[in-house]
């Protein structure tokens, strides 16, 4: 039976590659969200949030009843730039919101490449920058945030407000959690400043990058090792000379690598090489070295059992980011299921008691 509640027809909206479901929503204010999520739970509705789509292949999801864009929930609310604070909807697109922030010379330091990824996107699936070596991870640089609860519930927490109303870090604890405590609808972030200069250089191998202190990052990919570099004009231009390789002005930063399949392969950090090493032949691969996060494509899911034992015997994991559907029968998304899965479960409840948000996404099938 079609779920159409008489008071949120007016949302009903189409959402670019969204998947089918039987209603679509474009709630326009927080208070609409909650109304949405409300009777879900009230009927026992499965509602899949969606942004740009593109971190929707995580987990194991069943099919949706509502679709919830966010796409009308993406003004910027405030931005001061001697703050460096900006507070913006999460449904707004990430590149939208650096190339406005370039005008001041700063940045949110989300991703690169973001394609059609929304803000609330990159927060839900704890999607970091290629810098965040240097500048560290979206989860540090969350402030704020207002979400809306599987019950309906309206909740700001973070550094913003005197006291944090639910006893939890909730900025922190949404970021990477699909939702399941929430959607998120406004965050607050920290801004950083932008330099005046940058460069790319690129370099035989990652240990070369030795010879310059704190680069932005260091990215191999197949076929290329780029060191990346920021700050004043002569420290920019002295690191590149330390560096001695093919030195270009301007970061250019690598897209994600593409493909049917799409692997995030974590290690800690001094294993980032051997975890090269260790990928299937013929694998497409961006690797983040002083992370130890790779991001990997292939063709196949030839050798993803293999690769997923190693790395979990040196304290790592293999993560299904994207994979064609049925095609990896048996071989869960995430691998072993974390330490925590009990208590993730229990908190979960307190925000999503019915398990509406985003089901199926997170470690264990929750």
């Amino acid at each position: 039976m079609t779920y159409h509640p008489p008071h949120i027809t007016r949302l009903a909206a189409e959402s670019e590659g969204a998947p089918d479901a039987e209603l679509t929503v474009a709630p326009k204010s927080p208070r609409d969200v909650a109304s949405v999520l409300h009777h879900a739970t009230e009927k026992g509705l499965k509602v899949q949030v969606w942004g740009g789509g593109t971190r929707s292949g995580y987990g194991s999801p069943p099919p949706p009843d509502i679709v919830m864009s966010m796409e009308r929930l993406g003004e910027i609310e405030s931005w001061v730039p001697g703050d460096l604070t900006l507070v913006v909807g999460a449904g707004a697109r990430i590149a939208d919101i650096e190339s406005k922030l370039v005008g001041e010379n700063q940045t949110a330091v989300l991703p690169e490449v973001p394609g059609r990824s929304t803000v609330g996107g990159a927060i839900s699936a704890g999607a970091s920058a290629l810098r965040r070596g240097r500048l560290y991870g979206t989860r540090e640089r969350i402030l704020e945030t207002t979400i809306v609860t599987g019950d309906g519930r309206i909740v700001r927490s973070g550094g913003r407000v005197v006291k944090n109303v639910t006893g939890y870090d909730l900025p922190k604890l949404s970021a990477g959690a699909f939702g399941s405590l929430g959607v998120v609808v406004s965050v607050c972030l920290k801004l950083w400043p932008l330099p005046p200069a940058g460069a790319t250089v690129t370099v035989d191998g990652p240990d070369q990058a030795s010879s310059v202190a704190r680069p932005l990052a260091i990215l191999e990919e197949n076929d290329s090792t780029r060191v990346f570099l920021w700050g004043t004009d002569e420290d920019v231009s002295a690191m590149s000379g330390r560096l001695g390789g093919d030195s270009a002005d301007g970061l250019d930063w690598p897209a994600d690598p593409s493909g049917p399949y799409l692997w995030s392969v974590r290690v800690p950090p001094a294993l980032t090489s051997q975890a090269i090493g260790q990928l299937p032949n013929g694998w497409r691969y961006l690797a983040i070295h002083g992370v130890g996060d790779i991001r990997a494509a292939s063709d196949d899911g030839e050798g993803v059992s293999d690769l997923r034992a190693w790395a979990e015997s040196v304290g790592g994991h293999l993560v299904v980011v994207k994979a064609p559907t049925d095609s990896l029968d048996g071989f869960d998304p995430w691998g072993s299921p974390p330490a925590g899965l009990d208590l993730q479960r229990r908190l979960i409840a307190e925000f999503d008691p019915a398990r509406i948000i985003n089901p199926g996404r997170l470690p264990g099938g929750i």
